[in-house]
């Protein structure tokens, strides 16, 4: 834990438009993310595909592995290279990662470059969003729910209130940029979210967005 949490603060140091935060996603926000991995698992008797976006470390995908049926294949989509040097050593070391390998596949690559025939079951995205022009906040979610299959969820996460507090005091370019992703968000949380969980235990405090397009869940 320690491992990761030094890597990430790095890699936060050095990248810190595509990394966001200082440490990986606490359990509580990680399981959070996961729900619908796992509540999937009872309600469908095919073999699901599950995509991860952003692992980092695999502080989220610890939680997405064991709620995998026999059948279910996971894609991991990862574009920091120290992230995907340290997801394969996990899946070559940690005995709890090992029987997953054969059925999971870490894609060195940026997620607009994917295109799977089918789609995905679940979607979950540690994308920092808020990091990133309104440009390339519509471009990702345009991606992510293109990626999805019928009924199939999309969970990602932001920080409590980060976004509203920068809008307050900040101008020019910065304001527009902030503005743009506000509007790319609220068009799509506001049609097609049927969830929204609020997760306390993490620094900072975030809400956990999930997303059901083209068909309604309740």
């Amino acid at each position: 834990m320690f491992h990761d949490h030094r890597l990430f603060f790095r890699q936060f140091r050095e990248n810190f438009h595509t990394t966001g935060s200082i440490a990986p996603s606490s359990r509580w926000l990680a399981r959070a993310l996961a729900r619908f991995v796992a509540a999937g698992e009872s309600a469908n008797r095919h073999p699901r595909r599950i995509l991860e976006v952003g692992p980092g470390t695999g502080a989220v995908t610890h939680w997405i592995l064991p709620a995998l049926a026999a059948q279910d294949r996971l894609d991991l989509v990862e574009m920091n290279d120290q992230f995907v040097a340290h997801l394969r050593l996990r899946f070559q070391n940690e005995p709890a990662w090992q029987a997953f390998q054969p059925r999971t596949r870490i894609l060195h690559q940026g997620v607009q470059d994917l295109t799977p025939d089918g789609g995905y079951d679940a979607i979950v995205s540690g994308l920092p969003l808020n990091n990133f022009s309104g440009e390339l906040v519509e471009q990702l979610l345009a991606t992510l729910t293109g990626l999805l299959a019928p009924g199939g969820t999309l969970s990602f996460f932001e920080y409590v209130a980060v976004r509203q507090a920068k809008l307050l005091i900040a101008r020019g370019d910065e304001r527009t940029r902030l503005r743009a992703i506000s509007q790319h968000l609220g068009r799509l949380l506001g049609t097609h979210e049927f969830r929204r969980d609020c997760v306390l235990r993490n620094v900072p405090p975030a809400w956990v967005h999930h997303v059901c397009v083209g068909s309604k869940r309740l």
